[in-house]
């Protein structure tokens, strides 16, 4: 697959007890992500965040939070985060989505040498 120069990133914002059925959400959509043959995707997990509700969530040894922030950043043409707008729409219920335009300087597979 070739990925153009001109790219979108589509980052999303959501909490790690996010749940699509019994999967968790940031799982569901990298698979979903997948499926749909979109260029690439990572999961991002923070220690620390707040959103729309103020409610500070962090990781500290003696406090767990249950509910860490994740970010997932997904990068392919214009046309395919287009088409996958609607389904992330379907499956998410909180959070937050950005776009924005990317210069993609480089996109290949590792190479494996030889045995």
């Amino acid at each position: 697959m070739n990925l153009p120069n001109d790219a979108m990133l589509l980052r999303i914002f959501i909490g790690e007890s996010d749940r699509w059925h019994s999967q968790p959400l940031y799982e569901a959509l990298v698979l979903k992500a997948r499926e749909l043959h979109l260029a690439g995707a990572t999961v991002l997990r923070g220690p620390m965040s707040f959103g729309k509700s103020s409610r500070v969530h962090i990781a500290k040894i003696l406090r767990l939070s249950e509910d860490l922030p994740i970010v997932i950043e997904i990068v392919d043409t214009q046309d395919k985060i287009d088409a996958f707008l609607p389904i992330l729409d379907e499956m998410m219920s909180g959070g937050l989505v950005t776009l924005e335009p990317v210069k993609v300087i480089h996109y290949r597979a590792t190479e494996k040498p030889m045995s």
